[in-house]
């Protein structure tokens, strides 16, 4: 493996996690300032590059921020890890602007530092394997066994111009099926027009299609050419076509059957040479029983259907699409690409998405923008994530089924670090931890959850007080304060500082209270 390389002016801290690291079966090489480690980076290539890159914020020699931004010019998915003793806000955001994988104020403990380090390494192995299949981005992506079908029939249909009608849900992709039908077809040197039948006003949806003459309506002022003539020598995708007024679908289909229209107040027949690729979330063969749409219509258009998976359908994709859609994100902000943790993977990976690949997308522009480190963990996903992804529809759950749900829940987090040990805790039911992990990502429990908790305190102390006892409150105080300092840490993955503030009290006092409650 390739070494860590540590950069930092003091002589203890080099010595402390280089031999730390050397427990760890982890390889590691020194500077003592940042001209060091610009000098061998210039002749350092992908193969003999550092595989993690830990520095100092403030050295005599220059400045870890500064080493940072040249670093990321040579090596854009190098994890650099920020070391300081400084620990301000501007410190921390410049830290992050410039695409460091972790902020590590001093001073730090060694168990947490390693573990830190192992984090980036795991990330930046993960990042060799990705990283070449990210350089150019493919017009799709996908590698389920449905997708694949759908790519097999694009690629059947890439001579054709025959009419193709996809059908799947909403934000599933199909405008993009649409595009890589025509860039593959006779027709890609053409135009490709598309246009959403539902977004536009019934009044004006006839103009869009077909044109108008001049005076043909109010403020109809010149000719206008309808979406027909634009796309004319190429390709037309009707989007939600299934939401197309009826008296409109007279009209299509006589295009449809002999490419011939009339602009709106025009008498002059226009003759137009389109492929035309339509799309609905609908179910288009019950639109045709309830009289919503033309029969007619519906066989001209369903020569050739391709159905698009919903994206719960085609889970294995949901990794390969996140990576993807995070760094298109950080090419359109101009900033670094987040990477995103297996732990954060699989709790996407548990999520519903009833808005399909669009909604995935829409998650990977927030966490460019609101995710506080360069790794994406489970506690920095969007509420709605973090409320669905333990079971579909739980949002609308009555409160005892919510919280029987989350009972259940799979641990959004890996086990606790070596802050916390396993071996002096409590011992804890699955289904407790469980449902105190994925309460602390919810954000906080419905009133079902809250009442079923007190209702247990509540029969637990009863039952304490009848058995004789005389030290209930101590033991229960010391029960409750345990799990609240275990669930906060777990939220904070073992960051005792982020857990105090969590909680609202001081550093200070979650360190007495770990010691006290034996769970150093």
């Amino acid at each position: 493996m390739k070494p860590i390389w540590i950069v930092d002016d003091d002589q203890s801290i080099r010595f402390v996690l280089e031999k730390a690291l050397l427990r760890e079966n982890l390889p590691t090489r020194s500077f003592t300032h940042p001209r060091e480690v610009l000098s061998a980076l210039g002749d350092c290539t992908d193969d003999n590059a550092p595989q993690v890159l830990v520095s100092d914020i403030r050295m005599p020699g220059g400045s870890g921020l500064d080493l940072l931004d040249k670093v990321k010019e040579k090596f854009p998915a190098l994890p650099v890890i920020i070391m300081t003793a400084y620990s301000d806000l501007d410190s921390a955001v410049s830290a992050f602007q410039g695409g460091a994988f972790e902020y590590l104020p001093k001073p730090f403990d060694v168990p947490k530092a390693v573990e830190l380090i192992r984090r980036a390494v795991e990330e930046s192995q993960r990042e060799e394997v990705t990283e070449t299949q990210m350089v150019e981005a493919p017009e799709m992506l996908g590698q389920a066994p449905a997708m694949q079908d759908v790519f097999r029939a694009i690629g059947r249909l890439s001579q054709s111009n025959v009419t193709v009608m996809i059908t799947g849900e909403s934000g599933s992709g199909k405008e993009l099926v649409a595009r890589a039908l025509h860039k593959h077809s006779p027709r890609a040197k053409g135009p490709f027009v598309a246009i959403n039948t539902a977004a536009i006003p019934k009044d004006l949806l006839e103009s869009e299609l077909f044109g108008h003459e001049r005076g043909a309506f109010t403020g109809a002022q010149a000719m206008r050419r309808g979406r027909f003539e634009q796309a004319d020598g190429g390709t037309l995708f009707l989007d939600e076509i299934g939401d197309m007024p009826f008296d409109l679908q007279t009209r299509l289909l006589r295009v449809l059957s002999d490419g011939h229209f009339y602009r709106v107040g025009g008498h002059s027949a226009v003759k137009t040479n389109v492929r035309v690729i339509a799309a609905t979330h609908q179910n288009l063969e019950q639109r045709v029983k309830e009289g919503g749409f033309r029969e007619d219509l519906f066989h001209r258009l369903n020569v050739i259907r391709l159905r698009l998976p919903a994206l719960r359908e085609r889970k294995e994709d949901i990794a390969v699409l996140t990576r993807h859609f995070l760094q298109q994100s950080a090419a359109q902000l101009g900033g670094e690409p987040k990477r995103i943790s297996e732990a954060a993977l699989a709790w996407l990976g548990n999520f519903a998405f009833p808005g399909n690949v669009r909604q995935l997308e829409n998650i990977c522009h927030w966490l460019t923008v609101m995710a506080p480190a360069q790794v994406i963990e489970p506690k920095d996903l969007p509420p709605e994530v973090g409320v669905m992804a333990a079971s579909p529809g739980e949002a609308s759950a009555a409160p005892s089924e919510s919280a029987a749900r989350l009972m259940s829940a799979p641990q959004p987090y890996p086990a606790e670090s070596s802050t916390v040990s396993a071996t002096a805790r409590p011992e804890p039911t699955p289904s407790h931890e469980s449902a105190a992990m994925a309460l602390a990502q919810t954000g906080g429990a419905s009133e079902g959850v809250g009442a079923a908790w007190e209702l247990g305190l509540e029969a637990e102390a009863l039952a304490l007080l009848a058995s004789g006892r005389n030290d209930v409150w101590d033991a229960l105080t010391q029960r409750f304060e345990s799990r609240l300092i275990l669930a906060a840490l777990a939220t904070s993955r073992g960051r005792r500082i982020e857990a105090a503030q969590k909680l609202g009290i001081g550093r200070n006092t979650i360190t007495r209270k770990i010691q006290e409650l034996g769970l150093e």
